[in-house]
């Protein structure tokens, strides 16, 4: 059975404080495709199941075997404070690999947000521990490992694609309620400062427009609405 777990991906911690003082931001998911001209966007089906809560992080990668779906206990020698874990469980929609356990160990770990291309289930224990969980759907059948007590196959730290993104070690993961963007990491600095401005600018749009602007002012001002 196949297990490959690489080690964690350097992250620059400037770079993810920078990302992360954008968390208060109006619609970030939107805001961060705006900042790559539309691109990186996860699959519509990619919801949050348990609190509508935004978080951005770093990603630690996971990949699933399809019709071999098992928990990912393993992800938690290899986590740090503040990653995103990133499953591709292959759009798995019946058997869920993340429960509430997962979860309670996720937030003792420091790990800001699930985003999983399957299925997760005790979303109700999520939202009581207030961790986001970020999913293509939901079940009650759990996988395997705990009646089995096999683990494998497994790859961590790998390339994958969730959502229909590719997702690289590493990269920053941006969520909230509307959707899931994800931004490679070799142009997180560049990008952040795009996303920076155009959130500056849609909050002075959005007070221009309490205070009377008509379309045409608006657009003449920022060039878009």
């Amino acid at each position: 059975m196949k297990r490959v777990i690489e080690p964690h991906a350097d992250i620059n911690s400037e770079t993810m404080k920078k990302w992360q003082s954008l968390i208060d931001v109006m619609s970030i998911s939107c805001v961060a495709t705006d900042a790559q001209d539309r691109e990186n966007v996860m699959k519509s089906y990619m919801k949050q199941r348990s609190v509508n809560k935004p978080f951005i992080g770093p990603a630690v990668t996971v990949k699933l075997s399809p019709g071999n779906i098992v928990d990912c206990l393993p992800i938690f020698d290899n986590v740090r404070p503040g990653d995103v874990v990133v499953i591709d469980a292959f759009g798995e929609s019946e058997t869920s690999i993340w429960g509430g356990l997962m979860s309670g160990l996720a937030r003792a770990a420091g790990i800001v947000g699930a985003v999983i291309d399957g299925s997760a289930r005790d979303t109700d224990e999520a939202k009581m521990l207030d961790f986001p969980v970020t999913t293509k759907s939901v079940s009650p059948r759990a996988a395997h490992s705990a009646y089995t007590k096999s683990f494998d196959p497994i790859e961590i730290n790998v390339p994958i694609v969730c959502g229909g993104v590719l997702v690289s070690p590493g990269d920053y993961v941006v969520c909230d309620e509307i959707g899931v963007t994800v931004i490679p990491a070799g142009t997180a600095d560049e990008i952040y400062e795009k996303a920076r401005e155009q959130a500056d600018k849609e909050e002075a749009t959005r007070k221009d427009i309490l205070a009377g602007f008509t379309v045409e002012q608006l657009l003449d001002k920022y060039g878009r609405i």
